[in-house]
């Protein structure tokens, strides 16, 4: 099997890392585009003593630090989203969200997280600790859960208030989840893809930010299917079945670059 075979069912999943880590899907596409050109013009170079998903991630995490090596930018050539998210980082030490998103998103064990991050195993449970509080201090918000599943609808209404936040609702269908929204502004919305009156979150979604811009975090059984970097897709992507601290990383990350959160200088 080549190596492009071997890395091509990763590639949705390190869509989803660098999303998650810089706030945005053409961001972080543009990182794995890196990626991929820099292991085409050295093939050799490619870590052949892990396993592929691990020498993907490697060679991305290099791109990553060289491009983010603590230099300030000025502030005139950032957009208002990567200056919220250098606010946070100002307050956090970026090994730590590294840690806590390869972790409890990824899905990397304590180990391979400290071979990605170039630490010891010891530290990466400190670093995600770290990121966790820090991210917690900094982000509280309203939140709109669009999930017709009873029981996945609990777990997450008990996770979301177990970080700190208020739920203003839960809907089981597009139009409960607009009228919900018009109702009670959320400050975020979790959504799943599929509703109960085989009506679509998606389509909640995008009435939702007709009206006004709110982060979401988008939870489907299927996420291949929405992280091809072939069209608009979500930032933000939690896979069912999904383990609670996916769902506490994923709702830091999405507030991490939110305005309504973010630190005062």
């Amino acid at each position: 099997m080549s190596l492009g075979q071997q890395l091509a069912p990763h590639l949705p999943f390190l869509r989803r890392y660098g999303r998650a880590l810089t706030g945005s899907q053409s961001h972080g596409d543009k990182y794995v585009r890196a990626t991929l050109e820099a292991i085409v013009a050295a093939p050799s170079e490619f870590p052949r003593d892990v396993d592929p998903r691990l020498g993907l991630y490697r060679t991305f995490q290099v791109i990553w630090n060289s491009t983010n090596d603590g230099e300030q930018a000025d502030p005139g050539d950032v957009d208002d989203q990567e200056a919220i998210a250098r606010a946070r980082l100002a307050r956090m030490t970026p090994l730590s969200r590294q840690a806590l998103l390869l972790t409890a998103m990824e899905g990397f064990t304590v180990e391979d997280a400290a071979y990605l991050v170039d630490v010891a195993p010891s530290e990466v449970e400190a670093l995600v600790a770290e990121a966790l509080s820090e991210i917690e201090k900094q982000t509280r918000a309203r939140v709109l859960i669009i999930e017709d599943e009873p029981i996945i609808a609990m777990d997450i209404e008990t996770i979301v208030r177990d970080l700190g936040h208020e739920v203003t609702g839960v809907a089981v269908t597009r139009d409960e989840a607009v009228a919900l929204a018009m109702e009670d502004r959320p400050g975020l919305v979790l959504a799943d893809i599929q509703l109960a009156d085989d009506s679509s979150g998606i389509d909640a979604v995008k009435d939702i930010l007709h009206e006004f811009q709110v982060p979401v975090i988008f939870i489907t059984a299927f996420p291949e299917r929405l992280l091809t970097g072939e069209r608009p897709e979500p930032t933000f992507l939690i896979t069912k079945p999904f383990q609670r601290s996916t769902v506490k990383a994923a709702i830091s990350q999405a507030l991490f670059f939110d305005q309504s959160t973010a630190p005062v200088s």
